[in-house]
């Protein structure tokens, strides 16, 4: 692989915006296809989030960046990719409210709360169960009520997803949460109440982590690539792409292509378009989406709490989240030591200075570390595109915008290319179904000359 500043004249079947998970599945599976395709990567790294940082012999990715494979042949291409030297983790979570632990995740764990906490979920949710569910769900905090009643909704839902998003719940529909909200049988909540040892709900019971950070998996697919001899270009942005002549417009050349494969942002690829139609101008206007801001901390001693990530729904704390990478794996921090980050509830830029003496008394008060002077140092980060809000414009948006890129020939494909929330596991799929629609696409325009 190289990483070339200079883009030479060249032209390709499929270009490739983007070198995260997406970008360089599609450019796998379409090699394997006997299609030739190059990508175009802006940064000076491959892997998109999916990246690791290391200072100090302590490693950090872009926050909790873990792979579930449910797809098998998407598990077994990742595995490849990865190499050996990955782990097989049981996930151990929890939730912090009310000055206590409970575990995760909370709608089925009540196990644990002052009385009348406990007793305010139990029952919210048994009279939930006895209304029947309306034809439609209108938004989260509606499908919050219905399904989990008002304790449970009051005591976490609602005020833990308001801090994830930034947005009310009212404000964000019910359609991104089916699969990643799991929601409990009468059994599940019953025995989470007393105790009771009862089944792993929910998306992420059990994960895969390198044993030295995500970008293990990033890596090993930009080396296979190398090694099919698939280019990719790092540090290579295109200023604008030219709908009508096809082309990829860098400041020094042009690259010309049949089909084109976006894995930036939905928003950012429409910019880069020239002649769109105010439509999908107006359209994308409405599409919204929310940054995070985390700090990467670095530990003198490991965590005195087990769990790999913790959520925080209290207002009390400046943090709603906080994962331990040394947890995931013993090699992200020197040993004896740990290392975390801390996602933020606020969608400012923080002052680092006044902002760290509050999260280190918040987890002091998580039992997380002994005392402030724990804390060897914190690096404050930025994700630009962290959550797609799923508000009310969402789908009507994306109905305007799909269509006119399917009739570009663009595949825009991925967490942001796709505008939706998922996994890495997702991410890797969609790079697959991103290759097939780019190769009916690529048939379809010899079939008619165009």
């Amino acid at each position: 692989m190289t990483a070339p500043r200079r883009i030479e004249p060249m032209a390709v079947p499929v270009a490739i915006v983007g070198a995260g998970l997406t970008g360089m599945s599609a450019a796998h599976h379409l090699h394997a296809a006997g299609m030739e395709c190059a990508i175009f990567e802006k940064e000076a790294q491959v892997g998109g989030h999916a990246i690791t940082t290391e200072e100090r012999g302590y490693r950090f990715d872009r926050t909790g960046h873990l792979l579930h494979l449910k797809d098998p042949g998407v598990k077994a291409l990742a595995l490849a990719w990865i190499g050996p030297e990955y782990l097989e983790v049981a996930r151990n979570s929890a939730v912090f409210s009310h000055g206590v632990y409970t575990k995760y995740p909370f709608q089925a764990h009540s196990y644990g709360l002052p009385a009348q906490v406990a007793y305010d979920c139990v029952m919210g949710f048994l009279r939930a169960q006895q209304t029947p569910l309306p034809e439609r769900i209108d938004n989260f905090e509606q499908f919050c009520r219905l399904n989990f009643g008002a304790g449970i909704s009051q005591h976490f839902m609602l005020p833990y997803n308001s801090r994830l998003w930034g947005v009310l719940p009212h404000e964000i529909s019910a359609a991104w949460c089916k699969r990643f909200v799991p929601i409990p049988s009468v059994e599940d909540v019953i025995a989470g109440a007393f105790g009771v040892p009862a089944r792993a709900l929910g998306y992420n019971a059990h994960f895969i982590y390198p044993k030295y950070g995500i970008a293990q998996l990033p890596q090993g697919m930009a080396a296979a690539l190398q090694r099919q001899r698939v280019p990719i270009h790092l540090q290579a942005a295109p200023r604008r792409i030219d709908l009508l002549r096809r082309r990829l417009c860098f400041d020094d050349a042009e690259v010309a292509f049949d089909t084109l494969i976006n894995t930036a942002p939905l928003t950012t690829l429409l910019q880069l378009c020239d002649a769109v139609p105010a439509a999908v101008i107006q359209a994308a206007a409405k599409l919204r989406c929310t940054e995070l801001w985390y700090l990467d901390v670095a530990l003198r001693r490991p965590p005195r709490t087990p769990y790999h990530w913790v959520y925080v729904p209290e207002e009390r704390f400046p943090f709603y989240r906080v994962g331990c990478y040394s947890h995931f794996s013993r090699h992200m921090a020197p040993p004896g030591k740990g290392c975390l980050y801390v996602e933020l509830a606020s969608r400012t830029p923080p002052p680092l200075a006044q902002l760290l003496p509050q999260v280190a008394a918040g987890l002091v008060a998580l039992g997380i570390i002994d005392n402030p002077e724990t804390i060897v140092f914190a690096r404050l980060r930025r994700i630009e595109h962290a959550y797609v809000i799923f508000d009310h414009h969402y789908f009507e948006a994306l109905e305007v915008i799909m269509p006119f890129l399917a009739s570009q020939r663009i595949v825009s494909a991925g967490r942001y290319g796709g505008w939706n929330y998922s996994s890495m596991g997702d991410a890797l799929r969609f790079g697959r179904e991103a290759c097939e629609l780019a190769l009916e696409y690529v048939a379809a325009a010899g079939q008619s000359g165009g």
